[in-house]
């Protein structure tokens, strides 16, 4: 099982920082976290609509802080999961050559899903970003716990 995950978006304040509230809760023995591979929002919370989604149906985002994706992210973290093809890319790009975590996109445990969270920032629709990513959350959780 992976020990310890990073979730990742753009910004860090939509899709990755929903991600590691819900896969904390899937897996509560693995150390989880989230950063984007921008700096644009460093240091501030999740984006309101994306909390008040998280909040009705019973997750707290309020206690997270945006960060950027660093370099010894890659050998801190068993397990990267991008939000979308983009920012996948752009984590292959900074991944350094002695990386040890495995790089992933968040959806791809789903069957018959599409390939990236659709973010929300833009799209306004966070309780569809929500469904897809509480729906790999927990098919992530037991894939890795093998339940």
């Amino acid at each position: 099982m992976a020990k310890s995950i990073l979730c990742v978006c753009l910004g860090n304040i939509c899709r990755s920082p929903t991600g590691e509230a819900l896969l904390r809760a899937a897996l509560p023995e693995a150390r989880i976290d989230s950063a984007g591979t921008a700096g644009w929002h460093v240091g501030k919370p999740p984006y309101g609509p994306m909390q008040a989604a998280a909040r009705a149906r019973g997750y707290d985002l309020s206690q997270q802080r945006a960060r950027q994706v660093k370099a010894d992210d890659f050998h801190r973290f068993d397990l990267i999961l991008a939000m979308d093809s983009s920012n996948l890319e752009d984590l292959q790009a900074i991944r350094p050559a002695d990386a040890t975590a495995e790089l992933s996109l968040y959806l791809s445990v789903l069957n018959n899903a599409p390939t990236d969270v659709p973010d929300p920032y833009y799209t306004r629709d966070f309780d569809g970003a929500l469904t897809l990513i509480e729906q790999a959350a927990q098919a992530w959780a037991a894939q890795l716990t093998g339940t």
